[in-house]
């Protein structure tokens, strides 16, 4: 009985074939999409996926394409915050159509798939072992997903990441080299520690970080219609990227959210501003890596 450290690279199961086959179809996929932009942390809890929601919907109102892929398969948070709960994944010969929010974006999640308050099981094939398959089950089914929509054209993918600070340089190889990332930090000792693994663990890949976003930076009191501290003192641990901007949390974007509305429902949002100070930066940043790219080929 060979040991884990005898096994010579797949051990003769031919699953690297497998791999490389499937993330053939992936490229595919994803040629009509310019820019894959992947929204991360490390660290959960941080408003991540209400960001990245946001962020597409400023690069919507900006004249471009835009589509998210919700890459948390066990914590779906896309679906209610599209309102596509209740969306059919059509299929067609060029790959299943996406559902779209009423503005246009086009939203893929589990949550789609997997009404609340069902999770998905990942069969093992021994009791116990099921943390052995996951990863495996897991990334082939994102790859699937990759492969299988019909994405078109698009100005912008949006990938919102689970948290982990692993699960980001295993997101890095699988969206590829080109693919660039934006970090959502808050005004936290904590969370910014876990942020800031997050950087190293980029800084080991070829990808590029555009920068990270302060989010719930203050609170605003729609009583006295000021922004007020949120955290009690300000953060000690210092971030080796550039800031993209802050935004502040609103009691009111939260309650939209949770009701599936449309950010054109509210527009006076107070984050809508900042957010859309954010996404021109992005923007700007996203032309920049195009053109440089451009000259070194």
């Amino acid at each position: 009985m060979k040991g884990y450290y005898d096994v010579v690279e797949d051990g003769g199961s031919a699953v690297l074939e497998q791999v490389e086959a499937q993330q053939e179809r992936v490229d595919q996929g994803l040629a009509g999409v310019r820019n894959v932009l992947a929204v991360g942390s490390g660290k959960g809890g941080v408003g991540k996926s209400t960001m990245t929601m946001q962020l597409a919907c400023a690069l919507r109102e900006r004249g471009n394409s835009v589509s998210i892929l919700d890459a948390d398969l066990n914590g779906p948070s896309q679906a209610r915050l599209g309102a596509v709960q209740d969306g059919i994944l059509v299929p067609s010969e060029s790959g299943a159509q996406v559902p779209t929010t009423r503005s246009g974006i086009g939203v893929v999640s589990m949550g789609t798939l997997y009404p609340e308050p069902r999770a998905i099981e990942f069969a093992s094939v021994a009791s116990g072992s099921s943390h052995t398959w996951r990863a495996t089950r897991e990334f082939t089914v994102l790859r699937e997903l990759l492969a299988g929509m019909s994405w078109g054209t698009l100005d912008y993918l949006l990938v919102d990441l689970p948290p982990g600070v692993e699960r980001i340089v295993q997101f890095a190889e699988l969206l590829g080299e080109t693919a660039l990332f934006v970090l959502i930090a808050i005004p936290s000792d904590l969370a910014r520690g876990i942020v800031a693994r997050s950087i190293d663990a980029l800084e080991r890949t070829p990808n590029r970080t555009l920068g990270y976003i302060e989010n719930m930076d203050g609170y605003y009191c729609s009583d006295c219609e000021t922004v007020k501290p949120l955290y009690p003192a300000q953060s000690q641990v210092k971030l080796d990227l550039p800031c993209l901007g802050s935004v502040p949390f609103d009691p009111e974007l939260a309650a939209l959210c949770d009701r599936g509305g449309s950010l054109e429902d509210a527009p006076r949002l107070v984050s809508r501003e900042p957010v859309g100070q954010i996404a021109d930066e992005i923007c700007r940043l996203v032309s920049e890596c195009s053109a440089f790219a451009k000259e070194r080929a």
